[in-house]
């Protein structure tokens, strides 16, 4: 048998970002053939990614990239499972690489993402995710992204990494700034009125009529006070109509604040990490409460 030398080991572990355990495996299973150690890793990495894939991936990070002219940037969620990996700087860097790569190449969707040449590296997308997969023992998962192209400007802000949003306006870059720190906070669901599900405001109106019903209301009066509910709602999911966070006069709202700066908002798109995804509780004190039952019979 060949011998494995530490820097045979360092060789492989720089050529393929996995770990060094794994990569001392593959050159003795291989007998010290680089290429073959390589290509085996591969086709691992591929089958602990295919096995990962299966589980919920609800942690991760929100990564953005502008560039350098502020006309095209992209938002993008990149999962993973647990909150110590999504702190991970070989996973950050791939989030990062990822936005990189949508602003670049203008994918249609994840599965066109996942053919493509990855920015700042070598490989694909998706052999540079199943190498991290490889090499953080966690599912990792590109759940979406958007572009923007733009003849305005174009703002980020992240906070942390758990909250990303991507602003296309026009204006001065303060106000880019404050809109999309608004916007992280607010977390409005749309630009104005003709953004929001119509099935939402008739759930407000529904709701709203049967609680003015239930009160005592008469009926003459239900769809005035629902109308007068829907409008309220409206200024609370509707960015246009909700409060500017920091308004002096805690009553300036942003439609109001653009107008007074001869400003607009032609788009917007918010992510948080996680949002929508079902995640597992494992009940570790019924799981051990049952293994003791089976034990005793």
């Amino acid at each position: 048998m060949a011998e494995v030398t530490a820097g045979m080991v360092k060789e492989l572990r720089e050529a393929t970002g996995l770990g060094m355990m794994d990569c001392k495996k593959a050159l003795v299973e291989t007998n010290g053939d680089f290429k073959a150690a390589e290509e085996l890793l591969r086709i691992k990495s591929g089958a602990k990614a295919s096995k990962a894939s299966s589980r919920v991936a609800a942690e991760g990070v929100i990564s953005s990239f502008v560039t350098p002219d502020g006309k095209t940037g992209a938002v993008v969620e990149v999962n993973c499972e647990t909150d110590f990996v999504a702190k991970n700087d070989d996973f950050i860097a791939f989030a990062n690489n990822v936005a990189q790569t949508v602003v670049k190449n203008d994918p249609a969707d994840a599965a066109a993402l996942s053919n493509l040449a990855i920015s700042n590296g070598s490989g694909t997308v998706e052999e540079i995710r199943k190498a991290l997969v490889m090499k953080l023992g966690e599912n990792v998962s590109i759940r979406r992204f958007a572009r923007f192209a733009t003849s305005g400007k174009l703002a980020t802000y992240l906070h942390g990494s758990k909250i990303g949003v991507l602003l296309d306006f026009t204006g001065d870059d303060m106000l880019g700034k404050d809109l999309a720190m608004h916007i992280a906070a607010s977390k409005p669901k749309s630009i104005d009125a003709s953004g929001v599900n119509p099935e939402d405001l008739a759930t407000e109106r529904r709701i709203a009529i049967e609680k003015a019903r239930e009160a005592g209301k008469p009926e003459a009066m239900l769809e005035k006070i629902a109308e007068g509910t829907v409008q309220k709602f409206l200024k609370d999911v509707t960015l246009l109509g909700q409060v500017f966070v920091k308004a002096e006069d805690g009553k300036q709202t942003i439609e109001q604040l653009l107008k007074s700066r001869g400003a607009t908002v032609a788009a917007f798109q918010m992510y948080i990490v996680g949002e929508g995804i079902e995640k597992v509780v494992e009940d570790y004190a019924a799981e051990v409460a049952a293994a003791v039952a089976a034990i005793k019979g």
